[in-house]
């Protein structure tokens, strides 16, 4: 423990708050919650028995700072806001998970219509799902969408179209759109499609049948296969009722499994008396008990999910209350299950239990290439800072033609395509990569400095420039200017051998090529040159089919067909008069006016 530490220790007060821990580069590692700060702070520091994880996530901090807040609950929304602004490594982060599909009716629009959506939001419509096992929640929309002739269009239906579309014409659709059916016996149809999504599939299933007797008897065997196949997946979906459960019932099992090194979450979900799947989660938090595990997986896991009636858990939980306030609804949390509830946890145990047995190797070979390789990469650098946003930029064109460029971002040692971008050079003509360069980083740091646009916001600690000494170079000017030379670092990875230049260092760096730093460089660079070729190609091929038309005002794509039409190519339309221009239908006197006066003053 250094000199820092022990005298924050002594500050420490007995108030409730939230503890922020920081590494010796200042990057925020963990973020906590505590009921009384001076007891929660200085468990971690003491000597008292605590887990693996607990003592490595401890290692490496260097400080740490605290936020004194009027309430316990205050204190874990605080502590939920800063986890999101600071993603720290050690907390719990499941923003960038799979998220499984959910089916969604707003009842409050003219006409509902369901539709697939990963997010659940609080906008008062009704979702249905996770889908997880096996069932796609796209083939039920369709078959919904089919069965009961529902409208799968985006129309508001405020006013009557004028006719319907070719799903009335085919017999899937009632046509709400032209006010085929009145607005009660459409909502009879869309009520008896939330009865079978809530497991009430007796009709359905009848109906199927009667389809597909019929379709053999009159040998329309392919139909017939078709209703088979929605028959099993309807039967799929029944199979995982639970016999002691009422059809009624919505509740999530969370088991927390920890063998001190790694740790897993398994979360079982049951709707209206069905299991709808199961996932597991590898857990880093070094919270001191498995209670406050589950309490910040919960908050954080809730976000983007439906919240049950009932949590069934593993974990002894000390703030239900606060939980429930957070999640924003009365939800039963059972840490002592018996009966049908306790057999659902003991599946869900071994499920996370196998989740660290398969995954544990899988997990240290993610974290060697990703979070790892960048503290490696600090090291053998020399750089000030641990690399978490890293920035690579490369140039693409053919003879100075076309010329794009790249910004690639990486963000604890992940590819961050939110944040990829592209641009087109502008402020020149030729082939002139490091010009290029540099008006692609003063472009960036414009847009850092005005905090303009998501992708440009927060500041690189790492740039990675495709090239070597020489473009280096002319993008260390660049930083100079913006007098960032301090507080961004840039290095250049040159593909021949690989070397590595940094500044102010004659002579590269050959990192190892066996080894994860110089693995996460080709990456980012590999990921850069495909990007900038990509984009290169698309610009290329937008190239070829524009004309000087394009650029004239007014003069659209079904204009420009029209002009070409009649007159065949450019050099003869830019030779009309305007006679000749307002003689094709379609061309008002305003467009012969502009097309005159384009071509005129550009010397085309």
């Amino acid at each position: 423990m250094n000199e820092k530490i022990e005298k924050k220790l002594r500050e420490l007060p007995n108030k409730s708050g939230v503890y922020i821990m920081h590494a010796r580069d200042g990057e925020v590692i963990y973020v906590g919650k505590a009921k009384n700060l001076k007891n929660r702070v200085s468990s971690y520091f003491n000597n008292s028995q605590k887990g693996a994880k607990v003592w490595a996530m401890v290692d490496k901090v260097d400080w740490f700072e605290y936020i004194i807040t009027p309430s316990e609950l205050d204190a874990f929304t605080l502590e939920n806001n800063l986890i999101k602004k600071y993603q720290p490594f050690y907390n719990i982060l499941l923003k960038d998970s799979k998220t499984f599909p959910y089916i969604k009716i707003n009842l409050s629009e003219n006409y509902p219509r369901f539709q697939v959506t990963r997010r659940v939001e609080k906008d008062g419509a009704k979702y249905f799902g996770p889908f997880l096992a096996g069932v796609s929640a796209g083939f039920i929309l369709d078959f919904l969408n089919k069965f009961f002739k529902l409208r799968n269009c985006k129309h508001s239906l405020q006013k009557p179209l004028k006719r319907e579309c070719i799903n009335y014409q085919m017999g899937l659709c009632l046509a709400p759109c032209t006010n085929k059916i009145t607005k009660d016996d459409y909502l009879k149809n869309v009520f008896k499609a939330i009865d079978f999504l809530k497991g009430d599939d007796e009709f359905v299933s009848q109906k199927l049948n009667e389809q597909m007797k019929n379709y053999a008897e009159t040998e329309n065997f392919e139909k017939a296969i078709e209703v088979r196949h929605t028959l099993s997946m309807i039967k799929k979906l029944k199979n995982q009722s639970i016999a002691n459960l009422p059809k009624t019932a919505n509740k999530d099992i969370i088991a927390y499994i920890t063998n001190d090194i790694t740790s897993a979450i398994a979360i079982i979900t049951l709707r209206n008396g069905r299991i709808l799947g199961m996932q597991s989660f590898s857990i880093i938090d070094p919270s001191l008990t498995s209670g406050e595990v589950v309490e910040n997986f919960v908050i954080s896991y809730y976000e983007n999910a439906i919240v049950p009636d009932e949590i069934i858990t593993n974990a002894k939980l000390e703030n239900e209350q606060i939980l429930q306030e957070m999640l924003n609804k009365k939800v039963k949390f059972i840490c002592a299950p018996k009966g049908i509830n306790f057999k659902l946890l003991k599946m869900a145990e071994e499920n996370a239990q196998e989740h660290i047995d398969k995954n544990i190797t899988r997990d240290k070979q993610k974290y060697d290439s990703t979070v790892g390789a960048i503290i490696s990469l600090k090291d053998k650098l020399n750089l000030k800072h641990v690399p978490k946003r890293m920035e690579c930029y490369d140039i693409s064109h053919i003879s100075g033609t076309n010329r794009v460029a790249s910004m690639v971002v990486f963000k604890n040692g992940e590819a961050k395509k939110s944040d990829y971008r592209k641009m087109k050079i502008k402020t020149f003509e030729g082939n002139d990569d490091f010009k290029s360069l540099q008006e692609v980083l003063t472009r960036r740091f414009v847009r850092l400095k005005k905090q303009d646009g998501e992708s440009f916001k927060e500041k690189p600690d790492l740039l990675v420039i495709d090239g070597g000494k020489g473009q280096l170079s002319s993008c260390l000017e660049i930083l100079k200017q913006f007098k960032l030379e301090n507080e961004i670092e840039i290095i250049s990875l040159a593909k021949q051998i690989e070397e590595v230049f940094v500044p102010n260092k004659s002579e590269p760096i050959l990192l190892d090529k066996r080894e994860a730093p110089l693995k996460l460089l080709q990456r980012i660079r590999d990921e850069a040159h495909r990007f900038a070729i990509t984009f290169h190609k698309q610009t290329r091929n937008k190239n070829m089919f524009h004309s000087p038309l394009d650029e004239i005002s007014g003069i659209g794509q079904h204009k420009k067909k029209l002009l070409l039409d009649a007159f065949l190519d450019v050099e003869t339309i830019k030779n009309c008069s305007f006679e000749d221009l307002t003689s094709v239908h379609g061309i008002s006197s305003r467009d012969a006016q502009n097309i005159i006066k384009y071509f005129k003053n550009n010397n085309i």
